[in-house]
């Protein structure tokens, strides 16, 4: 396969992917959003969101403040912003238009319905009217998209490189969201660490008046965890495997180390690196020698020493080689990237 073309198909998988991630974090945003919280939390949560696509800068260059509206702007329609699903969308079309010989007529006719389906619920102000709507609306056409790739495409190198787009994309923007959404997560029982108010009376009084901060604290924790198991799909995958409270270490045991978890971060790489097998050449040896190690050390990692070295660490360690797998997928077959 030529590497113009290759380079084509894995970067509309990787936009289209994108454009899902950015519509799930939105969503579960916005959800938090309409719960009783203070502005402060209110715009860290939006803030998070722009953390994890490293645009706050960006958005600083444009937008005076953080608020809600603005960030939905910039994250949606913003023709400007490269990582708004707006963007996201029209590169997807943009590279599959440019390979249409390599596509069936399904996939194409989706990838270019769903972005003639974009403008039209642009102009009709979907996003204004009901956002989580909209938000349903880009995940369900990504759905689509993947669904018609493996459900009427020749498993050839075409489909492999698509594939491998896909996940590898998956695995970056799961990380980055269990980084971000671990770095700022409420403390756990934060009112049993209060100190005591010193004996006797003095302390029964203290701990009546902390019951009710203690009792909101644990309903917001719930569904904070919760929220974020939702933004990959995965609030009733954690009911039926753990049955049992949520709590943030089994949330990062689900999302990282259970390959029977779609979204988790080995379930991504042993998809990566099963299509990466099936397009190998002479110069890839290296590339699949780093993305084996990668998933052989997810598939045998425990969470207690993914915490005993701190997840902020483990994470921004997995991403650097995430995309240096990237890179050399690139070198190897692709367009190689700009440096």
């Amino acid at each position: 396969m030529l590497s113009r073309t290759a380079d084509h198909l894995f970067w509309m998988a990787r936009y289209i992917e994108r454009a899902e991630n950015a519509a799930r974090m939105l969503d579960v945003t916005w959800s938090m959003a309409l719960m009783p919280q203070s502005a402060e939390d209110a715009e860290r949560g939006w803030r998070a969101v722009l953390s994890i696509g490293e645009l706050q800068t960006a958005y600083d260059a444009r937008y005076p403040a953080v608020t809600q509206l603005d960030v939905l702007d910039f994250l949606v329609r913003d023709p400007g912003n490269p990582s708004s699903i707006y963007c996201c969308l029209q590169a997807a079309r943009e590279n599959a238009r440019a390979v249409r010989g390599s596509l069936t007529t399904e996939v194409w006719e989706t990838h270019n319905d769903t972005w003639l389906e974009l403008q039209t619920h642009l102009k009709s102000r979907l996003l204004a009217h009901d956002p989580q709507q909209f938000f349903e609306w880009v995940k369900f056409r990504s759905h689509v998209s993947r669904g018609v790739t493996i459900g009427t495409m020749l498993k050839d190198e075409a489909f492999y490189f698509i594939r491998m787009g896909t996940f590898l994309e998956r695995a970056d923007n799961t990380a980055r969201l269990i980084d971000v959404k671990f770095h700022g997560s409420p403390q756990p029982l934060r009112g049993r660490q209060r100190q005591s108010a010193g004996n006797g009376a003095a302390q029964a009084q203290a701990q009546a008046a902390a019951a009710v901060p203690d009792a909101l604290d644990h309903h917001f924790d719930f569904y904070y965890w919760a929220a974020i198991l939702r933004s990959v799909s995965a609030f009733e995958i954690y009911r039926k495997v753990y049955r049992d409270v949520i709590t943030p270490s089994r949330v990062a045991e689900l999302l990282i180390l259970r390959d029977d978890m779609p979204r988790s971060l080995v379930s991504c790489m042993n998809e990566a690196c099963a299509n990466l097998e099936h397009v190998r050449n002479a110069r890839s040896h290296e590339t699949e020698r780093r993305a084996g190690l990668l998933r052989a050390e997810l598939k045998y990692g425990r969470i207690e020493d993914i915490e005993a070295r701190g997840l902020h660490a483990y994470l921004t360690s997995f991403l650097e080689r995430v995309n240096d797998l990237g890179s050399r997928i690139s070198q190897d077959f692709l367009v190689p990237i700009a440096t």
